[in-house]
């Protein structure tokens, strides 16, 4: 019974969701450009440096930023909604990056802010987020020279890059609400 509640469940979460996005994607999978991109909030995860262990611990710290935001990004129903929260949570955010830099042993210290960022264009497979300005939520980790893991907040929209090096369409997020909402 619980496992087709969940099913269920599933299904209505996709449902929205798609019906969400139908209004910011074109039937050929690209993303509809806006001049100001006022639908979206990116997250940025800037690594220290490309050195091995700095792009390594990246993902260590993008991994708890994403679990910390789960819970309050489930609840937000707009681009101002979401960005008025995260906003309130900058110091936590920054304390969640540090506290796992610390963890690894890294002592460089970590950021946050949002603010409007120019960014190129994305392709990954079918789906381009055009190049533009955009508002982000930056964390940036030491000197925050390096390479940077991207995805965007709201709507919850994440890329994944499989060993075969095809790009999946996925959200992140919604996994990680849907794992928070099974262990409460």
């Amino acid at each position: 019974m619980k496992r087709n509640c969940i099913i269920f469940l599933t299904l209505i979460i996709i449902s929205v969701t798609a019906l969400g996005f139908s209004g910011v994607f074109k039937g050929d999978g690209t993303v509809r450009a806006t001049t100001e991109n006022t639908q979206y909030l990116r997250i940025h995860v800037r690594a220290h440096s490309n050195e091995a262990e700095a792009q390594a611990v990246k993902y260590k710290v993008r991994d708890n930023i994403v679990e910390y935001l789960t819970p309050f990004v489930a609840n937000y129903s707009t681009q101002k909604e979401a960005q008025d929260g995260i906003e309130r949570k900058l110091d936590e955010i920054a304390r969640v990056a540090r506290e796992t830099l610390q963890k690894y042993g890294y002592d460089y210290g970590a950021s946050a802010k949002i603010q409007r960022e120019s960014f190129p264009t994305r392709v990954y497979e079918e789906y381009t987020l055009p190049a533009g300005e955009y508002t982000a939520l930056i964390v940036e980790l030491g000197e925050g020279k390096g390479d940077n893991w991207w995805c965007v907040v709201y709507p919850p929209l994440c890329f994944t890059a499989t060993k075969e090096k095809n790009v999946i369409y996925k959200s992140k997020i919604l996994e990680i609400i849907e794992r928070w909402k099974t262990e409460r």
